[in-house]
């Protein structure tokens, strides 16, 4: 159950590899064996290199999606503008428990992935390069790829190279993270966003992208736009690097050209002949009924149009037998311990969250199901990184996909199904708790007999309710609270009786709602309507 997926799985291939070249022959491509396999590569300058990435419409293989020429453009134009030298970083750090493309790229092919980082950095002048990783086995191998080209970071190289080794965590992998640890500072994003375009390592303009990015740049430039572009859709030409897991019976990194059923894939790797749901991009993706897997085709465009999501390049599949809401709610525990612990929203949202999903489950009923959508929409757009907007993602596709499963755990005792723990999670060992930093017990989860009250008449819109409350509380457009009245989740009560306490306007009480089942076991105090707001509020 949630078994690690090793740093390289089994790796497939559909049609002729390309990325995967050399993989039958040797288990890593060193230097002479990748030149024998892909030969060599000679210079290109910097608007060829764009009008080519133009051409076989290259973007950003990592989740973002970001069209690879106009970032090149922009760093080139930023670097002539300012005088300033610009800064190659191929950012390989791969650490959603799901997702092992990049791990098996860089090692087993990291001469790929240089070629094209090289390519960039000879195009812009460039004089320094930056590869990030998190794991022992993708940093042993980059830097003996490197070495094996002469590579080092020392004073008065033609270039200088390195590699930048982070902790293992979700927000590591975050454009902004990377570059402030080549910097120094701690491996999680900035308070203030700035386009690494414009502004990033040591201030210069950065070019920065994912480890596959930079090897499907290495083979086009080997092969020529027309030829890259016989392979796969006419819009999105090439071959794509997936990870498949989940209720797989052969966990596998495989490459396949865009256009190829979704379908076809799932049956390479031993899914359910009619999966449950497949979760497509990844923890901070989207997942996708049985009936829409017949439909989709392996592109970003494809995905998307079915309601899913390419992203980090992770299909992971259930099968009909286990609780879709109960493994959900373990990858919405592990994403809440992933915050960096530094923005208020994801800090306190995101456990919120997840223990707004496991009030559902433990018979919390509407109230609970309408306190996880209001927490789910409070985060997104209001973190540091992409970490909040991606989970927000990932909770809100759950109850969309699963409406029969959810309507049995809200309306009724449950779906009656087990969580199998399929979709993978731990790392070295490492269980979720569902707190940053946790590790305690668990709060009490479940429906509460507390409901609190906004009396309009004195609320002013100071917003202290939403900051100490956010599980029930969110501002409006007009900065006061979007909703009248609400229950309070067993956890948290006493959060909901300091929100009362400190309101500025002394507009917010407590009540017990006796029609909901036996009297509350907490020590709040309970107050009938209309006597003791004031009291309360001191």
């Amino acid at each position: 159950m949630n078994e690690a997926l090793p740093d390289v799985p089994e790796v497939r291939v559909v049609g002729l590899p390309q990325l995967t070249s050399g993989f039958d022959l040797v288990e890593r491509l060193d230097l002479p064996m990748h030149l024998k396999v892909h030969g060599p590569l000679e210079p290109m300058g910097g608007e060829q290199l764009a009008q080519l990435a133009e051409q076989i419409n290259l973007k950003g293989r990592g989740g973002a999606g970001f069209p690879f020429h106009k970032k090149l453009r922009s760093v080139a134009e930023s670097a002539i503008r300012r005088g300033i030298r610009p800064v190659v970083v191929v950012n390989g750090s791969e650490d959603e428990p799901a997702c092992r493309k990049d791990t098996v790229l860089i090692n087993r092919a990291p001469h790929l992935i240089l070629d094209g980082a090289l390519l960039v950095a000879e195009a812009l002048g460039a004089r320094q390069l930056v590869v990030g990783v998190t794991r022992a086995s993708t940093e042993r191998s980059m830097e003996q790829a490197l070495a094996e080209r002469g590579l080092s970071d020392r004073r008065g190289a033609p270039i200088r190279a390195r590699v930048q080794r982070n902790p293992v965590r979700m927000v590591t992998g975050a454009a902004a993270s990377l570059i402030r640890s080549i910097d120094g500072g701690p491996a999680i994003p900035p308070g203030r966003k700035t386009s690494a375009s414009q502004s990033g390592v040591g201030g210069a303009p950065t070019l920065l992208s994912n480890a596959e990015t930079f090897a499907q740049l290495a083979i086009a430039a080997r092969i020529g736009a027309e030829r890259y572009c016989n392979t796969g859709l006419y819009d999105e030409p090439g071959t794509v690097m997936l990870t498949v897991s989940g209720a797989v019976n052969r966990p596998m990194v495989i490459e396949v050209p865009t256009g190829v059923p979704l379908r076809y894939v799932l049956q390479l790797a031993g899914a359910p002949p009619v999966p449950q749901g497949v979760l497509t991009g990844g923890y901070h993706g989207k997942w996708i009924d049985a009936t829409t897997v017949d439909e989709a085709v392996v592109s970003r465009n494809s995905l998307d149009a079915v309601g899913g999501s390419l992203g980090a390049g992770a299909i992971l599949p259930i099968s009909q037998e286990t609780c879709p809401l109960g493994e959900s709610l373990q990858v919405a525990k592990w994403l809440a311990e992933e915050s960096a612990g530094q923005c208020g929203p994801c800090y306190l949202g995101l456990p919120a969250a997840a223990r707004g999903m496991e009030d559902i489950l433990n018979g919390g009923g509407p109230a609970a199901l309408e306190a996880l959508k209001q927490v789910a929409k409070a985060v997104k757009r209001r973190g540091a990184c992409s970490h909040p907007d991606g989970s927000a993602m990932f909770l809100e596709s759950t109850i969309k996909a699963f409406t029969d499963d959810l309507a049995a755990h809200v309306l009724g005792n449950g779906c009656g199904r087990p969580v199998e723990g399929v979709l993978p999670l731990f790392e070295g060992g490492r269980a979720p708790t569902g707190i940053p930093g946790g590790g305690q017990a668990q709060p009490e989860a479940g429906a509460s007999r507390q409901k609190i009250y906004v009396d309009w008449t004195l609320c002013r819109g100071h917003g202290l309710c939403a900051d100490i409350l956010p599980e029930v509380f969110e501002l409006g457009a007009d900065g006061f609270p979007t909703v009248a009245q609400a229950p309070v989740p067993l956890y948290a009560e006493a959060k909901a009786l300091r929100a009362v306490r400190r309101c500025p306007a002394l507009a917010l009480r407590i009540e017990e709602d006796t029609r909901s089942g036996p009297p509350s076991r907490s020590n709040l105090p309970v107050l009938s309507q209309g006597r003791g707001r004031r009291a309360l509020g001191r």
